[in-house]
């Protein structure tokens, strides 16, 4: 039990550390001994838990794209009205300018290579699930509560909002502006409402 324990630590280190390299430094430019570096461990102990950087990177994408989802999903289970669940779904996915530019830089990585590589697409597509769902589920309260279009289809709808929030995201991280990060993050909600709206 303690070995195992043990173990997953240093497997979560090795992650943190792929994280850390792949924001600073890009996808291209990280190796197997860029990681054991920014993980302060032999690259014998990165190769011991896995076989290559591939493997490292597929994990590291479904461990973040997961710790996400499951951030988004309880941030929204706290609230009981659709503006409420609305707001803090946004709130979950804007925690701050730090957060945002480190996700961002490896998720805009991942995503230039998942339409060649099966693997990242298929991760891809099961977070964009989970925020379909987080997403249906906001708008169907909306529409029960009166204050959404009951025109709208949840299953068409739901990846339209997640669209403007990661197209707002991706904005703001280009504007490479901090002070705007909370310009964007109202622009988000903003934009939302307009789209969900009677």
């Amino acid at each position: 039990m303690v070995r195992y324990k043990k173990s997953e630590e240093k497997r979560k280190q090795i992650l943190h550390a792929a994280f850390r390299a792949l924001s600073e430094r890009g996808y291209d430019a990280v190796t197997l001994q860029t990681i054991a570096d920014q993980a302060e461990v032999s690259k014998g102990v990165v190769h011991y838990y896995f076989e290559s950087k591939e493997a490292v990177l597929v994990e590291l994408l479904e461990w973040l794209t997961g710790r996400i989802s499951a951030k988004e999903q309880a941030a929204v289970e706290e609230q009981h009205t659709a503006t409420g669940k609305l707001t803090a779904y946004i709130g979950s996915a804007f925690p701050g300018p730090e957060q945002n530019r480190a996700f961002y830089r490896v998720y805009l990585d991942f995503l230039a290579r998942a339409s060649r590589i099966p693997v990242y697409r298929d991760i891809n597509q099961r977070f964009y699930d989970s925020c379909a769902g987080i997403s249906k589920e906001v708008l169907m309260l909306g529409q029960q509560e009166g204050i959404f279009s009951k025109e709208l289809s949840p299953e068409k709808t739901g990846p339209v909002i997640r669209a403007i929030i990661d197209g707002c995201l991706i904005q703001w991280l280009m504007a490479d502006n901090d002070e705007l990060h909370e310009v964007f993050k109202d622009s988000c909600y903003t934009a939302i409402m307009k789209v969900l709206s009677v």
